[in-house]
Protein backbone atom coordinates (compact mmCIF):
# COMPACT_ATOMS: atom_id res chain seq x y z
CA UNK A 1 0.00 0.00 0.00
CA UNK A 2 1.29 3.47 -0.88
CA UNK A 3 1.72 5.95 2.01
CA UNK A 4 -1.39 8.02 1.27
CA UNK A 5 -3.68 5.16 0.21
CA UNK A 6 -6.72 4.58 2.44
CA UNK A 7 -7.39 1.19 3.99
CA UNK A 8 -10.26 -0.88 2.59
CA UNK A 9 -12.41 -0.14 5.66
CA UNK A 10 -11.94 3.61 5.12
CA UNK A 11 -13.40 3.69 1.61
CA UNK A 12 -16.80 5.27 1.16
CA UNK A 13 -19.66 3.03 0.03
CA UNK A 14 -21.25 5.88 -1.97
CA UNK A 15 -18.99 7.71 -4.41
CA UNK A 16 -19.24 10.28 -7.21
CA UNK A 17 -18.38 8.90 -10.63
CA UNK A 18 -17.14 10.34 -13.90
CA UNK A 19 -18.65 8.29 -16.76
CA UNK A 20 -16.26 8.61 -19.70
CA UNK A 21 -16.15 6.24 -22.69
CA UNK A 22 -12.70 5.00 -23.62
CA UNK A 23 -11.09 6.30 -20.41
CA UNK A 24 -9.52 3.39 -18.53
CA UNK A 25 -8.26 3.75 -14.97
CA UNK A 26 -6.51 0.69 -13.55
CA UNK A 27 -5.25 0.21 -9.99
CA UNK A 28 -1.80 1.77 -9.81
CA UNK A 29 -2.28 3.71 -13.07
CA UNK A 30 -2.30 7.49 -13.39
CA UNK A 31 -4.98 9.11 -15.55
CA UNK A 32 -4.68 12.81 -16.53
CA UNK A 33 -8.03 14.58 -16.71
CA UNK A 34 -9.06 17.98 -18.03
CA UNK A 35 -12.29 18.95 -16.27
CA UNK A 36 -14.43 21.74 -17.70
CA UNK A 37 -18.14 20.82 -17.50
CA UNK A 38 -19.82 22.58 -14.54
CA UNK A 39 -21.23 19.36 -13.09
CA UNK A 40 -17.82 17.67 -13.09
CA UNK A 41 -16.12 20.77 -11.73
CA UNK A 42 -18.61 20.50 -8.86
CA UNK A 43 -17.86 16.79 -8.55
CA UNK A 44 -14.11 17.39 -8.26
CA UNK A 45 -14.57 20.19 -5.75
CA UNK A 46 -16.77 17.91 -3.65
CA UNK A 47 -14.31 15.04 -3.92
CA UNK A 48 -11.44 17.25 -2.75
CA UNK A 49 -13.30 17.74 0.51
CA UNK A 50 -14.03 14.02 0.93
CA UNK A 51 -10.72 12.20 0.71
CA UNK A 52 -9.85 13.43 -2.83
CA UNK A 53 -11.51 10.35 -4.37
CA UNK A 54 -14.00 9.65 -7.14
CA UNK A 55 -14.69 6.77 -9.50
CA UNK A 56 -14.08 6.34 -13.20
CA UNK A 57 -16.54 4.15 -15.10
CA UNK A 58 -17.44 3.67 -18.76
CA UNK A 59 -20.92 3.98 -20.25
CA UNK A 60 -22.20 0.72 -21.72
CA UNK A 61 -23.42 1.50 -25.24
CA UNK A 62 -25.14 -1.91 -25.57
CA UNK A 63 -27.64 -1.17 -22.81
CA UNK A 64 -30.59 1.25 -22.97
CA UNK A 65 -30.30 4.60 -21.21
CA UNK A 66 -31.42 4.92 -17.62
CA UNK A 67 -33.07 7.82 -15.84
CA UNK A 68 -29.79 9.64 -15.12
CA UNK A 69 -28.18 9.11 -18.53
CA UNK A 70 -26.28 6.35 -20.35
CA UNK A 71 -26.24 2.91 -18.76
CA UNK A 72 -22.94 2.08 -17.09
CA UNK A 73 -20.76 -1.00 -17.01
CA UNK A 74 -20.97 -2.95 -13.76
CA UNK A 75 -17.29 -2.45 -12.81
CA UNK A 76 -15.29 0.76 -12.43
CA UNK A 77 -12.19 1.96 -10.56
CA UNK A 78 -11.86 4.34 -7.63
CA UNK A 79 -9.14 6.94 -7.98
CA UNK A 80 -7.45 9.47 -5.71
CA UNK A 81 -6.45 12.94 -6.91
CA UNK A 82 -2.67 13.27 -6.59
CA UNK A 83 -2.17 16.59 -8.37
CA UNK A 84 -4.59 19.43 -9.00
CA UNK A 85 -4.37 22.78 -10.77
CA UNK A 86 -6.91 25.46 -11.68
CA UNK A 87 -6.54 27.25 -15.00
CA UNK A 88 -7.34 30.86 -15.77
CA UNK A 89 -10.10 29.82 -18.17
CA UNK A 90 -12.00 27.93 -15.48
CA UNK A 91 -10.80 24.36 -15.98
CA UNK A 92 -9.32 21.90 -13.49
CA UNK A 93 -6.37 19.80 -14.63
CA UNK A 94 -5.66 16.82 -12.40
CA UNK A 95 -4.00 13.45 -12.17
CA UNK A 96 -6.01 10.52 -10.80
CA UNK A 97 -4.24 7.52 -9.27
CA UNK A 98 -6.14 4.24 -9.53
CA UNK A 99 -6.70 2.63 -6.12
CA UNK A 100 -9.17 -0.26 -6.29
CA UNK A 101 -11.88 -1.54 -8.60
CA UNK A 102 -15.51 -1.69 -7.52
CA UNK A 103 -18.72 -3.42 -8.50
CA UNK A 104 -21.80 -1.25 -8.90
CA UNK A 105 -24.51 -2.07 -6.37
CA UNK A 106 -26.95 0.64 -7.41
CA UNK A 107 -27.13 4.21 -8.59
CA UNK A 108 -28.18 6.73 -5.97
CA UNK A 109 -29.50 10.28 -6.18
CA UNK A 110 -27.45 12.69 -8.26
CA UNK A 111 -25.78 15.67 -6.61
CA UNK A 112 -25.33 18.99 -8.44
CA UNK A 113 -25.83 17.21 -11.77
CA UNK A 114 -23.20 14.49 -11.36
CA UNK A 115 -23.89 10.80 -10.85
CA UNK A 116 -23.25 8.79 -7.71
CA UNK A 117 -23.08 5.06 -7.09
CA UNK A 118 -23.27 2.71 -4.14
CA UNK A 119 -20.41 0.29 -4.70
CA UNK A 120 -18.80 -2.88 -3.34
CA UNK A 121 -15.00 -3.13 -3.18
CA UNK A 122 -14.78 -6.57 -1.57
CA UNK A 123 -14.32 -8.60 -4.80
CA UNK A 124 -11.21 -6.54 -5.57
CA UNK A 125 -9.50 -6.16 -2.19
CA UNK A 126 -6.37 -7.73 -3.71
CA UNK A 127 -5.93 -4.48 -5.68
CA UNK A 128 -4.57 -2.95 -2.48
CA UNK A 129 -1.84 -5.59 -2.08
CA UNK A 130 1.77 -4.49 -2.66
CA UNK A 131 3.24 -5.24 -6.08
CA UNK A 132 5.64 -7.82 -4.60
CA UNK A 133 2.69 -10.13 -3.93
CA UNK A 134 1.78 -10.30 -7.64
CA UNK A 135 3.03 -12.96 -10.07
CA UNK A 136 5.35 -12.07 -12.93
CA UNK A 137 4.19 -11.77 -16.54
CA UNK A 138 5.92 -12.93 -19.72
CA UNK A 139 7.34 -9.61 -20.88
CA UNK A 140 9.08 -10.50 -24.13
CA UNK A 141 6.03 -11.57 -26.21
CA UNK A 142 4.14 -8.57 -24.84
CA UNK A 143 6.84 -6.07 -25.79
CA UNK A 144 7.31 -7.68 -29.23
CA UNK A 145 3.57 -7.43 -29.94
CA UNK A 146 3.56 -3.85 -28.69
CA UNK A 147 6.34 -2.81 -31.08
CA UNK A 148 4.47 -4.31 -34.02
CA UNK A 149 1.20 -2.75 -32.93
CA UNK A 150 2.76 0.71 -32.55
CA UNK A 151 4.41 0.42 -35.96
CA UNK A 152 1.10 -0.47 -37.60
CA UNK A 153 -0.75 2.33 -35.77
CA UNK A 154 2.04 4.88 -36.53
CA UNK A 155 2.52 5.47 -32.81
CA UNK A 156 5.76 6.40 -31.10
CA UNK A 157 7.02 5.37 -27.67
CA UNK A 158 9.96 5.80 -25.32
CA UNK A 159 11.07 2.16 -25.44
CA UNK A 160 13.82 2.64 -22.86
CA UNK A 161 11.29 3.99 -20.35
CA UNK A 162 8.83 1.21 -21.16
CA UNK A 163 11.54 -1.40 -20.66
CA UNK A 164 12.33 -0.05 -17.18
CA UNK A 165 8.76 -0.54 -15.93
CA UNK A 166 8.11 -3.44 -13.59
CA UNK A 167 5.54 -6.06 -14.62
CA UNK A 168 2.46 -4.49 -13.06
CA UNK A 169 3.33 -0.97 -14.17
CA UNK A 170 4.05 -2.25 -17.69
CA UNK A 171 0.69 -3.98 -18.11
CA UNK A 172 -1.15 -1.10 -16.43
CA UNK A 173 0.48 1.61 -18.54
CA UNK A 174 -0.01 -0.26 -21.82
CA UNK A 175 -3.63 -1.10 -21.06
CA UNK A 176 -4.41 2.54 -20.31
CA UNK A 177 -2.46 4.16 -23.15
CA UNK A 178 -3.32 1.92 -26.13
CA UNK A 179 -6.30 3.11 -28.22
CA UNK A 180 -8.56 0.11 -27.67
CA UNK A 181 -12.36 0.14 -27.97
CA UNK A 182 -14.39 0.72 -24.77
CA UNK A 183 -15.46 -2.95 -24.55
CA UNK A 184 -11.83 -4.03 -24.89
CA UNK A 185 -10.72 -1.63 -22.17
CA UNK A 186 -13.50 -2.96 -19.98
CA UNK A 187 -12.16 -6.49 -20.47
CA UNK A 188 -8.76 -5.30 -19.25
CA UNK A 189 -10.36 -3.65 -16.22
CA UNK A 190 -12.32 -6.74 -15.25
CA UNK A 191 -9.44 -9.21 -15.61
CA UNK A 192 -9.16 -11.15 -12.36
CA UNK A 193 -5.35 -11.29 -12.19
CA UNK A 194 -2.34 -9.49 -13.59
CA UNK A 195 -1.51 -12.58 -15.68
CA UNK A 196 -5.01 -12.61 -17.18
CA UNK A 197 -4.83 -8.88 -17.92
CA UNK A 198 -1.48 -9.43 -19.61
CA UNK A 199 -2.97 -12.24 -21.75
CA UNK A 200 -5.93 -10.07 -22.79
CA UNK A 201 -3.56 -7.21 -23.61
CA UNK A 202 -1.42 -9.53 -25.73
CA UNK A 203 -4.54 -10.76 -27.59
CA UNK A 204 -5.70 -7.18 -28.25
CA UNK A 205 -2.27 -6.20 -29.56
CA UNK A 206 -2.26 -9.26 -31.81
CA UNK A 207 -5.67 -8.34 -33.26
CA UNK A 208 -4.47 -4.79 -33.92
CA UNK A 209 -1.17 -5.99 -35.37
CA UNK A 210 -2.96 -8.09 -37.99
CA UNK A 211 -5.57 -5.46 -38.75
CA UNK A 212 -8.38 -7.53 -37.28
CA UNK A 213 -11.28 -6.52 -35.10
CA UNK A 214 -13.06 -8.80 -32.64
CA UNK A 215 -16.51 -9.94 -33.79
CA UNK A 216 -19.21 -7.41 -32.92
CA UNK A 217 -18.64 -5.50 -29.72
CA UNK A 218 -17.04 -8.37 -27.81
CA UNK A 219 -13.37 -8.25 -26.81
CA UNK A 220 -11.15 -11.25 -27.59
CA UNK A 221 -11.51 -14.13 -25.17
CA UNK A 222 -8.88 -16.29 -23.54
CA UNK A 223 -10.63 -19.58 -24.29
Amino acid sequence: MRPFDPALAELRAEIPVFPLPGALLLPGGRLPLNIFEPRYLAMVEGAMAEGRMFGMIQPDALKPEVANGPALFSVGCLGRVTSFAETEDGRIVLSLLGLIRFKVVEEVEMRLGYRRLRVDYSPYKADLLPQEALPAVDREPLLAALRGYFDRQNLTADWDAIGRLDDEDLVTALGMMCPFAPSEKQALLEAETLAQRSAILLALLAFGLHGQEPDGDEPPRLS
